[in-house]
């Protein structure tokens, strides 16, 4: 693409700075710039569409180094253009750990020869995800990491995870935290209420995850210091970090798109897309997820791109592994559910992409401010259709959302003024 663009036309919503209105949005060098002072610039029409910051998925599974026969950096970030998000981070539960500055910068360099969005490396809390020893947390910060998470596992010693919240705040690294009591848990594959016992499955207890959430939510009062709860599922805990917000405590929250649209009641299909942790939850608790989205209790949409074979996938429920795909079906969803049954107004949900994710990181994105890296979304909001794994960019296809027809979606993915996925006519590919 040459080096000034100017788009056109389009709808531009930017919730960090409360634009919703038709303008041009100038793109000079990678970076934002005033259109009318692009003298040599390219001009692309956008007139019906949306265009937006980039989206930001914090809660992404790329896999690699490691388990590459189900996604690589390269798979997962063209699943991540081909879904709408401008950047990813990449949790840290790699073979070896991101838990080093070694394993980071491996992962940093595969991005930079293969990664087609921007991949954000998250740093492992502790030795191997383990919850025995901290890592090195300050080697983690200088090696480029923007959070600290042992994503799929929870700390279960107390003590241990005061110290690693509080060396965090020194560093200034915000944490991500997988709420769940391994003994409450253990064992369950599916939600504990009706349908477990009605489906005689084992149930995972609400209280495993409320019981953390609250832990963490002391923890972050005592420290005064950022906890960000991983993939929220259930009413109460949903209720603990509400209350936290509203006295000033430094917690939040994401949900997810299959907590959004889903619950137990689909496990009676015995099919392992549907499995994952949290699993899906009541109906009460998905209601509840949705008011605490429309109120503001919950700010970011995040996915939990969990990449899984289908050899992995193709066995008996209580074996399968947690864990579904989502990265090309998020912002479907999420439009379909939230902005076209009234939940959220277009800007609203735009936020839980953009401003949501970059203030839990503490990162200049998520908005198109002049001087900013060109980092956009670009939305067809009324364009009807229907999910098609087969077509998936992400190597794996384990999605409980094939065949799920969506009205909205991401059309075009653009990182510092480079077009990376385009179905627009007038914007092709770099």
């Amino acid at each position: 693409m040459k080096k000034q663009l100017i788009f056109k036309g389009a709808r531009v919503i930017d919730p960090a700075r409360n634009i919703d209105k038709i303008m041009d949005i100038g793109v000079e060098d990678g970076v934002f710039a005033d259109p009318a002072g692009l003298k040599k610039a390219e001009e692309i029409d956008l007139t019906g569409y949306v265009l937006a910051p980039g989206f930001i998925d914090m809660h992404v599974h790329l896999r690699q180094p490691g388990k590459t026969g189900a996604e690589t950096i390269h798979t997962g970030t063209m699943a991540a253009a081909a879904g709408g998000f401008t950047a990813v981070v990449a949790m840290p539960n790699t073979t070896p750990c991101a838990d080093n500055p070694g394993t980071i910068e491996l992962i940093r360099t595969y991005a930079q020869k293969g990664g087609v969005v921007k991949v954000l490396p998250c740093g492992a809390m502790t030795k191997n995800s383990e919850g025995k020893e901290m890592s090195g947390i300050g080697g983690l910060k200088s090696a480029g990491v923007v959070a600290l998470s042992d994503d799929g596992k929870c700390i279960q010693n107390h003590e241990l995870m005061r110290h690693v919240v509080e060396y965090s705040r020194t560093f200034g690294l915000p944490i991500l935290d997988h709420c769940e009591d391994s003994v409450l848990a253990s064992g369950g594959v599916m939600h504990e209420g009706y349908w477990s016992v009605f489906l005689g499955m084992k149930g995972m207890s609400p209280a495993a995850e409320e019981l953390m959430v609250a832990r963490d939510v002391i923890l972050a009062r005592m420290a005064d210091w950022k906890i960000h709860i991983q993939h929220i599922s259930c009413k109460d805990a949903i209720e603990t970090v509400r209350h936290a917000r509203k006295s000033g405590i430094k917690v939040s929250a994401e949900a997810t798109p299959h907590h959004i649209a889903l619950t137990d009641a689909e496990i009676k299909r015995f099919d392992s897309n549907y499995k994952m942790n949290p699993p899906l939850r009541s109906e009460e608790d998905r209601l509840a997820l949705i008011e605490a989205l429309r109120d503001g209790t919950v700010t970011v949409i995040a996915t939990d791109h969990a990449p899984h074979t289908e050899t992995d996938k193709t066995v008996e429920f209580d074996y399968a592994p947690f864990g579904i795909v989502g990265l090309e079906t998020a912002v479907n969803i999420s439009m379909t559910e939230l902005y076209h049954k009234g939940v959220l107004t277009l800007p609203q949900l735009i936020s839980k992409f953009t401003q949501g994710p970059a203030e839990v990181l503490g990162l200049p994105m998520g908005t198109l401010e002049n001087g900013r890296a060109a980092d956009i979304t670009i939305l067809a909001p009324d364009e009807n259709g229907v999910v098609d794994s087969s077509k998936f960019r992400s190597k794996s296809r384990n999605t409980p959302f094939n065949g799920y027809a969506y009205t909205g979606r991401a059309v075009a993915t653009i990182v510092d003024g480079k077009c990376v996925f385009s179905d627009i006519p007038a914007l092709k590919e770099a």
